[in-house]
């Protein structure tokens, strides 16, 4: 069998290099391991989940739409009106929406959809792919799989940890097909303004490329909720032309396992994307689409969550706040902590504190320029748990770091 040489440039999966890097380290005996590498929401899922999947039972015997269920699009359409303050009828869900299993796989089957010739050309021919460095490691393999050139750009302390794609060679931005941002950001937490939002789309507008929004993070905020890619569109007049905003209810509703989320935008991209998810893509099975809509639209088990994660940072603080690596992010529920090297602390919090974290620099790919991998001293710490175990381990991993 011929093997594909971009898997070959994407290496190990994160997950993956975190289990290498720890198999041949004991956690600390006596102690229950907790998980604090993986973003995944730990809090009970609202009763109407259950509910809505039960009642809607007789739908497992049905292929479900690819576009989702006009129930589900209108449900989601509706959400984004409402969240984001957009006018009446901005966004028809029979045009501007389609279902997909939850984010990452449609995120990843969009450059596939947006690159042009699957990756024709080469060198200062070959189609380019802004990715912020560090990233949500989804984009780059995307973009690697679609024969794209994955350009990174840097999200760091110095920019705060927002991408300057407006900053880059008019030759670059020229044979760019699309730019990925998530905001708030994974795993950084920034928030991109709706002036810079305006920016991108302006940008991508200008040089022809489609923007990729991913906003999976938007509904878990402290101080005032972040603004979206389809409320810039308002401002802007109204037109979505390209622009798609991704959205999942994994972290807004705490229902990883549910697999339910859209994409939304501009109607031309989004036909290319559901061609091609005709042939390749995931449906969302009917019972499970009845319980997303229903979760769409109810909010409060949202604002409940929040509440809760608020708790988590302001413990964060208490715990952690006095270290100098240590900053509060505006959104989403990771602690992006400066720790000097990323891989050691990793290795000091699971052997002292039975604490599995992410090291940084598997967050990130090494600067082409300079070599550098801008994570490298960093640790994401996923915010998910129950107070009482938070609080647990963000006390190992302290006494840890301390060592």
């Amino acid at each position: 069998m011929r093997e594909n040489p971009g898997l070959d440039l994407l290496g190990d999966y994160p997950f993956r290099r975190l289990a290498a890097l720890l198999k041949d380290i004991p956690a600390t005996e006596g102690m229950e391991p907790i998980l604090m590498h993986i973003g995944e929401p730990q809090l009970p899922q609202p009763d109407l989940v259950a509910e809505e999947i039960a009642r809607n039972a007789h739908l497992w015997n049905r292929y479900p739409p690819v576009e989702g269920s006009a129930d589900f699009r209108g449900a989601a359409a509706d959400w984004l009106t409402l969240r984001y303050g957009l006018p009446e009828g901005m966004v028809d869900p029979a045009r501007h929406v389609i279902a997909a299993c939850g984010s990452r796989e449609v995120l990843f089957q969009t450059a596939l959809a947006a690159v042009p010739g699957q990756g024709a050309g080469n060198g200062a021919d070959k189609p380019a792919v802004l990715i912020p460095n560090p990233m949500y490691h989804v984009y780059y393999g995307a973009a690697v799989m679609a024969g794209a050139e994955p350009v990174l750009v840097p999200a760091t302390a110095e920019t705060g940890f927002l991408p300057d794609y407006a900053a880059l060679d008019p030759a670059v931005l020229r044979r760019t097909a699309l730019a990925y941002l998530c905001t708030p950001g994974n795993p950084q937490g920034a928030v991109a303004s709706l002036e810079r939002l305006q920016t991108l789309i302006g940008l991508a507008r200008e040089y022809g490329f489609l923007l990729a929004l991913d906003e999976c993070y938007s509904e878990i905020w402290r101080g005032s909720p972040p603004p979206g890619g389809l409320q810039a569109c308002a401002a802007m007049g109204g037109g979505m032309g390209g622009v798609l905003v991704f959205h999942s209810l994994s972290k807004r509703s705490n229902a990883p396992g549910l697999r339910a989320g859209f994409v939304a935008g501009d109607d031309a991209a989004l036909a290319r994307l559901l061609r091609l998810r005709s042939y390749g893509g995931a449906q969302v099975p009917g019972p499970l689409q009845a319980a997303a809509a229903a979760l769409w639209r109810d909010e409060g088990h949202v604002e409940r969550s929040r509440a809760h994660y608020d708790a988590l940072f302001a413990m964060a603080r208490r715990i952690l706040g006095n270290r100098a690596g240590y900053h509060d992010s505006p959104g989403g529920f990771f602690l992006w902590l400066d720790v000097g090297d990323g891989e050691a602390a990793t290795r000091a919090a699971w052997r002292h504190g039975a604490v599995r974290v992410m090291p940084g620099g598997y967050m990130s790919r090494p600067d082409p320029a300079t070599g550098d991998n801008p994570g490298d001293r960093y640790i994401r710490v996923a915010l998910v748990h129950d107070l009482d175990t938070a609080e647990a381990g963000l006390s190992r991993l302290a006494e840890a770091l301390e060592r």
